[in-house]
């Protein structure tokens, strides 16, 4: 059985090359990341979320989030707040550095965002929520960028009001919604459940994208299936394995799944990454946080993770390159492909959007 994805999606001014979409995570969707994705077969790539804050657009952290320098287009950058004003005002900052869809981040569960009232915290205040929607919408329309929502099923398992305010959103103009389908409650525990996520499809005339323990592509396809998304958004399952999007869809599209990467080849994509990288961070921090993209790449591989634990010791981005390269070279010589473990899916324990992970992953 086949479940291909019909063709280009339209947003906005654009059309999306294919509907498989990398999900905003902090400390992880930098531009070097989206534009490997892209290159490996997503269709569309959110920045990780930038702070409406206007006392720390200049710090370097916020610039190198409004980094899109090389990055194809479509650029969508995620923004997150709780004033109106203080969101429809970045909107227009991000979209004069380059921002061409502006994503409002209504999903995020980490505390320190909830705990300010942004992020997924704003499922409780329906009010606040469509004002911050209005208000960013009435900042891009002039300007021709469409608004999205990413959002989960609601605050906990018994207010659950995603189909409500998706309903609020797309007359106040917003484009597409995003819904992951787990509660704020959950944060990333337990299962996602795709229920909510069709009801949303049903209730709207805007496309729907179902995010949520999309891991492989199987079960994409039955995400599909259950929701009737238009898209799908993968998260936590394409770090370490961007190729994921590729896979994706030659699965939807001919029911047989791709043979893993040629080692060769996954050599050359993350040689690749990591000098990008290295060239938006710097030496010292472009080392730091890599080690979380090698130690993705190669946890579910034999000798993995006496291998990674090994590259965290080392201390220039040189040293990381060589070594890299090195033990992908060896393992070469005994596979010509990439030879995952059968832990491979227990292994996905990243955080979507969780900052507190991105500190513990790049100290």
């Amino acid at each position: 059985m086949t479940t291909p994805l019909p063709g280009p999606l339209a947003l906005g001014p654009f059309q999306l090359p294919n509907r498989l979409f990398v999900a905003p995570m902090a400390g992880v969707t930098d531009r070097p990341f989206r534009v490997l994705c892209k290159k490996l077969g997503a269709g569309y790539a959110v920045s990780e979320m930038v702070t409406s804050r206007k006392d720390l657009w200049n710090s370097l952290k916020t610039s190198r989030r409004a980094n899109h320098e090389g990055e194809p287009a479509p650029i969508s950058v995620q923004i997150a707040g709780t004033e109106a004003a203080m969101m429809a005002e970045a909107a227009a900052y991000n979209i004069d550095r380059g921002a061409q869809i502006i994503d409002i981040n209504m999903g995020c569960p980490a505390k320190k965002v909830c705990n300010k009232w942004a992020g997924s915290a704003l499922m409780q205040d329906e009010p606040l929520a469509l004002e911050i929607i209005e208000a960013v919408v009435a900042a891009c329309a002039p300007r021709g960028v469409p608004v999205t929502l990413k959002m989960r099923t609601g605050w906990c398992q018994a207010e659950k009001n995603a189909v409500a305010l998706a309903r609020a959103a797309e007359s106040a103009g917003i484009a597409m919604v995003t819904v992951h389908g787990r509660t704020r409650e959950q944060g990333y525990s337990g299962l996602a459940e795709y229920d909510t996520i069709a009801a949303v499809k049903a209730a709207l005339r805007i496309p729907v994208v179902a995010n949520g323990d999309i891991d492989n592509p199987r079960k994409a396809r039955e995400v599909l299936a259950a929701t009737g998304a238009d898209a799908i958004m993968v998260g936590r399952a394409a770090q370490g394995r961007p190729w994921i999007f590729a896979e994706i869809a030659h699965f939807l599209a001919t029911g047989e799944e791709l043979p893993a990467p040629r080692i060769a080849d996954a050599k050359r994509w993350l040689v690749e990454h990591l000098h990008d990288h290295y060239s938006l961070y710097g030496e010292l921090t472009g080392m730091r946080t890599a080690r979380k993209h090698i130690g993705w790449a190669v946890r579910a591989l034999p000798g993995g993770e006496d291998f990674r634990r090994r590259m965290n010791l080392l201390e220039s981005c040189e040293a990381q390159v060589d070594a890299l390269s090195g033990w992908l070279d060896a393992l070469a010589d005994q596979h010509e492909r990439l030879p995952y473990l059968a832990a491979l899916e227990a292994a996905n324990d990243g955080q979507d959007q969780d900052e507190d992970q991105e500190r513990r992953l790049t100290a």
